[in-house]
């Protein structure tokens, strides 16, 4: 949702760019949810998957254009890195709403499983409070295991995880007392030293 100051952008930016850094030879593909948002999944693309093509409305035709394209971009990737904010202790609907349409029958889930087994997951989080170990709100974070899950039930098991927290702590009127902002600085610059270390010797 948010653009201007998005930690979880900044996160996956820099990930982006030291891997470009240790893959001079690599493309991206950059889909940007909150500029423009995925239609959420409803009865037309749905049924879209369970019908032969020849036999699909043209809603359904449309719809799953838009399932192909969007499959076809993960489909085509190695590593698929993906920033997130935590919004109401989950993902943001966009998110989900990209995820739903991954899910295809034939394409992405298999006779014997998800197919995205040889790619990477990456995600790069935001989340405004915190919900580390020892926190008030420990496991309130339901975004990130889910988001894990998700991608198990497609084959996709390698994933790691870069986290910025207490991002809201200079904004939320609730924070601000708290005195948090060298925690927040804190917390995002571990998040981009582990992905520094992640690509620590690495040559080319």
């Amino acid at each position: 949702m948010r653009t201007d100051g998005s930690r979880s952008r900044k996160l996956s930016q820099h990930y982006v760019d030291l891997w470009l850094r240790a893959n001079p030879g690599g493309t991206v593909t950059t889909r940007d949810l909150a500029a423009d948002p995925i239609p959420h999944i409803d009865m037309t693309s749905f049924s879209a998957n369970l019908v032969a093509p020849e036999d699909r409305t043209p809603e359904q035709q449309a719809a799953r254009a838009l399932t192909d394209e969007l499959v076809g971009e993960v489909l085509a990737a190695d590593v698929i890195v993906l920033g997130s904010g935590l919004y109401n202790f989950g993902p943001p609907s966009t998110v989900k709403a990209w995820f739903d349409h991954l899910v295809v029958p034939g394409v992405t889930l298999g006779p014997d499983g998800g197919t995205l087994g040889d790619k990477q997951l990456v995600l790069t989080l935001a989340n405004g409070g915190g919900y580390g170990p020892g926190s008030p709100k420990e496991g309130w974070d339901h975004r990130t295991p889910w988001l894990a899950h998700a991608f198990e039930q497609l084959g996709l098991t390698d994933v790691e995880v870069y986290t910025a927290e207490l991002t809201l702590s200079r904004e939320s009127p609730a924070m601000i007392p708290l005195d948090l902002g060298d925690a927040e600085d804190a917390s995002f610059a571990a998040a981009i030293a582990a992905m520094e270390e992640r690509f620590a010797g690495v040559t080319v």
